[in-house]
């Protein structure tokens, strides 16, 4: 007998506050879902995986230059149209770009990995 006052008394409390019709209520009055956080992305969330559990934190930080460039200058000089072209640096390696000092080459991860990967870092843009 408890339990069913308690949710007719939740039921009454629900009805009580809900959907009101009232054709003064603008769409300008309903609270809008704030933007959503970078970190929903499915790209940065696949991308950070990757990186995580990779070498790239050795030599790479977000903010900051470490042996290579910091994550973010990556993504301030690329674009989109260029995550081709950075998985296969990840792949091959390269030097010159960033300095004299060449990014090791990592021949085991996959083209769509190294992609995923790139996708991420461009999530970082300023």
């Amino acid at each position: 007998m408890k339990k069913i006052s308690i949710l007719l008394s939740a039921a009454v409390i629900l009805y009580a506050c809900g959907g009101s019709n009232n054709s003064e209520t603008k769409k300008a009055d309903v609270p809008q879902p704030a933007a959503n956080s970078i970190s929903d992305n499915p790209d940065y969330q696949k991308g950070l995986a990757l990186v995580a559990k990779s070498d790239c934190l050795t030599c790479h930080k977000v903010d900051e230059k470490l042996t290579g460039p910091a994550y973010r200058d990556v993504a301030s000089k690329y674009a989109e149209k260029d995550v081709a072209m950075l998985a296969g640096k990840i792949i091959k390696g390269g030097s010159g770009n960033w300095g004299s000092i060449p990014m090791t080459p990592h021949p085991a991860i996959s083209q769509a990995d190294a992609e995923q990967m790139v996708k991420y870092i461009l999530l970082l843009k300023k």
